[in-house]
């Protein structure tokens, strides 16, 4: 029942209805609290005049009522009017919807002293849906009562002020002390005191005890709806193209007379169908909305629970590599122990060693001095031989290396924790369950992969049952001496040359596939070896238009003047390179000339000209060798010309 609650409550002064109204636009309003916001809205005022006069708005002067679907007189019978809200004169204060809240009103005074009827075109604006209606000449009695609403409220009075407790409390509720009649609150005297004050627009109110509070709760009789058109008429029909009760007044004279009507009985029990069909429809959303949130509670607990979970997981995994790294630590710490006393025992060694010879070469040294000292000729002479001997002997000993120090101080280890530092950087989560797999390993066709010179053609393709989808590959090699593997291509297709490679090496090759969810593992390592020498023709794509081959591309001709240069197919990129080419004709102009260059060369140009190759050319009766147009060399030519094996660095084709 307390759900329910909200649906009782008037949007404007924030309390239970009062004498409600149904809007148009069906939504319900305090008969005072709609007679609170009326807005006059005169013909002659626009509302950019309205705008400019400054004078005050309400909590409704933000609505562009220009903007907005107003009823017409097909919809509802109101005209339709755009414009500004001016404040109200009446105190208020803020509802707890953040809506203005207007003091009930004193109970309706006599017919002789009620206000009077609302001006022409007075404007009201809902304050749920913000649509703005045109009141006609009834004003607010254009509106029909609400008298099932009424209803509903007093039921639910009744069953809550059972326990007559203050409805004002915020947690346990004390005993009701008295009961406001306008306000239809229960009051405890602390909330009395504080929220009802004897004062101003409330000194008007009515306080009762709470029982009979209640008890009038219980006496007021419930009218029945009359006709808003006829007051003085009950409905008797109701109006399909309308969608409201009409009495018979209506049907004979008013605007209903040429719509279809049905019996208000027969309606009233379809409606009844048609609304418990929805409550039936909206009661099992209900409960599974209720499931869903027991599961959604649910989930909370395991979130927390999962996640306890997973910390530990993440602190032993994150343990584990520390540990793992103290253990290669404590080895590595080892090995340059080990080196520090092979150090020391080298050193040491050479010390003792030098300390020895030393010591024997001093005493040689002194021995030396003493006999120099004699003055006897003969026996000097008889010994004199065998020490100089000694003498250069030791000295020679001394020569050979022996003051050099057998061992360095510095350590020749270089720590290589570039590659563990990246991979630490990598260390992420990796997502265990998704929508889709990694593909499979492709598998090498190879039948299909094969060397040229020094290019390689690999093929490849999925597994033949793999239904993963694939959005492409990467093509690895190695660097032809047994080096890391580096990414050579990334693309959608199935088969790729690479170009460039060195001639008479080895090379790896592996190939994986990915999409979105992540990175296949590699396929089977292909070895492939390229070409011992190379062999080629000359290129046609390169050359000048002037050139002309035959031969299958092993032979050119060239008819003019102008120097001309043609490549041939295979670019090198390192190595020693040795080939051989012969002269058919020659006319002795222009000269020609032979070498290697670089793709880029100049094409019209004399081969050496620029500094893209280097070139040896010939005449009637010598050879040059020249590059960036630079002679160097020259040689007297007899019978034949050699061109010397040439160790070239050229950039792949």
């Amino acid at each position: 029942m307390e759900e329910m609650e909200e649906e009782l409550k008037c949007p404007v002064c924030g309390s239970f209805y009062r004498e409600p109204i149904i809007l148009p636009c069906s939504h319900n309003l305090c008969q005072a609290c709609a007679r609170n916001i009326l807005v006059q809205t005169p013909e002659s005022e626009s509302p950019q005049s309205r705008r400019a006069s400054g004078s005050a708005v309400s909590d409704y002067d933000y609505l562009d009522l220009d903007k907005m679907s107003l009823y017409s007189e097909a919809d509802s019978g109101y005209g339709s009017y755009g414009g500004f809200a001016s404040a109200p004169t009446t105190p208020c204060q803020k509802s707890p919807n953040g809506v203005r809240v207007f003091p009930p009103t004193a109970p309706p005074p006599p017919a002789a002293l009620a206000p009077p009827p609302p001006p022409r075109n007075a404007c009201l604006t809902c304050p749920q849906c913000h649509r703005s209606l045109v009141l006609d000449e009834r004003g607010l009695r254009g509106f029909p009562r609400n008298r099932l609403l009424e209803g509903v409220i007093d039921r639910y009075q009744q069953g809550r002020a059972a326990a007559l407790r203050c409805q004002l409390c915020e947690k346990a509720p004390k005993e009701a002390a008295v009961m406001c009649e306008q306000c239809d609150v229960f009051y405890c005297d602390p909330c009395r005191l504080r929220c009802h004050p004897p004062r101003g627009p409330l000194a008007k109110h009515r306080l009762v005890p709470p029982a009979q509070g209640r008890v009038s709760r219980r006496l007021s009789p419930r009218k029945i709806s009359t006709c808003t058109d006829h007051e003085l008429e009950n409905h008797s029909m109701y109006c399909v193209q309308c969608k409201s009760p009409v009495c018979y007044q209506c049907l004979e004279e008013g605007k209903h007379s040429s719509h279809e009507v049905k019996a208000l009985g027969a309606m009233w029990k379809l409606h009844k169908s048609q609304l418990s069909q929805a409550l039936n429809g909206l009661s099992d959303r209900a409960k599974e909305a209720k499931e869903f949130l027991v599961q959604l509670r649910n989930m909370v607990q395991q979130i927390q629970e999962n996640s306890v979970e997973f910390e530990a997981c993440l602190v032993a995994q994150c343990d584990a590599l520390i540990d793992a790294l103290n253990r290669r630590k404590a080895q590595l710490l080892s090995r340059v122990n080990k080196e520090h006393e092979h150090k020391l025992k080298v050193v040491r060694d050479q010390i003792s060693h030098c300390t020895v010879k030393l010591r024997q070469t001093t005493g040689l040294m002194e021995y030396c001095l003493e006999v120099i000292k004699e003055n006897d000729p003969s026996g000097f002479l008889q010994i004199s031989d065998a020490l100089i001997r000694r003498v250069h002997l030791t000295e020679d000993q001394w020569g050979k290396g022996t003051l050099t120090p057998r061992m360095t101080t510095d350590f020749d280890l270089n720590l290589d924790n570039a590659p563990l530092l990246q991979s630490i950087h990598q260390l992420d989560f990796v997502q265990m369950k998704v929508s889709s797999p990694v593909p499979a390993p492709p598998i090498l066709q190879l039948e299909e992969c094969c060397t040229h010179n020094n290019s390689a053609t690999l093929s490849w393709k999925q597994p033949p049952l793999s239904t993963v989808q694939v959005e492409g590959y990467i093509l690895e090699l190695d660097d032809g001496n047994g080096g890391q593997f580096r990414e050579v291509y990334v693309g959608k297709e199935t088969m790729c040359t690479v170009d460039g490679l060195h001639f008479n090496s080895t090379y790896s090759a592996r190939v994986k596939a990915f999409n979105k969810t992540g990175v296949s593992p590699y396929s089977k390592t292909l070895v492939l070896q390229t070409s011992e020498v190379a062999w080629f023709s000359f290129d046609p794509a390169s050359a000048h238009a002037d050139i002309i081959f035959s031969n299958d591309n092993l032979t050119v001709t060239c008819n003019s003047y102008d120097d001309r240069v043609v490549l041939g197919k295979t670019g090198f990129s390192k190595g020693l390179h040795y080939w051989e080419l012969s002269i058919d004709r020659y006319d002795n102009h222009p000269d020609p000339a032979f070498g290697v260059a670089r793709i880029d060369v100049l094409k019209d140009a004399m081969l050496g000209k620029d500094d893209k190759a280097w070139a040896m050319y010939v005449d009637n009766n010598r050879s040059w060798f020249m590059h960036n147009n630079s002679h160097t060399n020259r040689y007297v030519v007899w019978n034949r010309v050699f061109l010397p094996e040439t160790t070239a660095h050229l950039q792949p084709k």
